[in-house]
């Protein structure tokens, strides 16, 4: 079963409809009872670092989730604030990461004419075309929206690169934890192929 974390933030019901469209068990899990017999975990998130923190802590689910990704092994998928919440800490805010993976979010530098946030449709460029990228080709696109970025410390974490102004970490994997700045949910065929990718791992 996969559990898609609604802490009170992220697109909780555009997940939920992607898998529903690819017939596959699907729950949203609001407290920690909601984490039994879970497979897979998807941790969405939107707005700012240290917001997310607060959120996750009120929830009560945070040691459920340490415990069903660090103890047991449960593959998990960050995306947008939720991979950056994977990282040691962020720019952004104060509070420190979960630290999953060895990295710190930082602000990308609008000095050089970029517009904050980076918005919309972006080319995205994979290591190989395996795990989450299976099945898939190249010329991949995916929705972005956000103003920092994973500055990962292992090149080994590093799953895929997009470019604005500039090459960034867009997707990682340490072991069973995955995280990816865009919104997989949000663009199309491409989001719902990794959806799918990330179902069958």
């Amino acid at each position: 079963m996969i559990a898609i974390v609604d802490y009170g933030l992220g697109n909780v019901q555009a997940f939920k409809d992607v898998y529903t469209r690819l017939n596959l068990p699907v729950l949203i899990a609001r407290s920690s009872k909601d984490l039994v017999n879970v497979t897979k975990l998807i941790l969405p998130g939107v707005g700012s670092f240290d917001y997310a923190f607060m959120k996750l802590d009120k929830s009560g689910m945070r040691k459920n989730l340490e415990d069903l990704v660090i103890d047991r092994k449960i593959p998990i998928l960050g995306v947008c604030v939720g991979m950056q919440m994977l990282a040691r800490s962020s720019e952004e805010g104060k509070l420190k990461g979960l630290g999953w993976i060895d990295a710190i979010v930082k602000r990308f530098d609008s000095t050089n004419g970029i517009i904050l946030p980076h918005m919309g449709w972006n080319n995205v460029n994979p290591k190989s075309y395996g795990g989450l990228y299976k099945n898939t080709k190249e010329d991949l696109k995916f929705y972005f929206l956000h103003s920092y970025y994973f500055d990962a410390c292992e090149e080994s974490d590093v799953e895929a690169t997009a470019n604005y102004g500039g090459e960034y970490v867009c997707s990682v994997r340490k072991g069973n934890i995955f995280g990816v700045q865009f919104h997989p949910e949000k663009s199309h065929h491409f989001g719902m192929q990794l959806l799918k990718n990330f179902a069958e791992i």
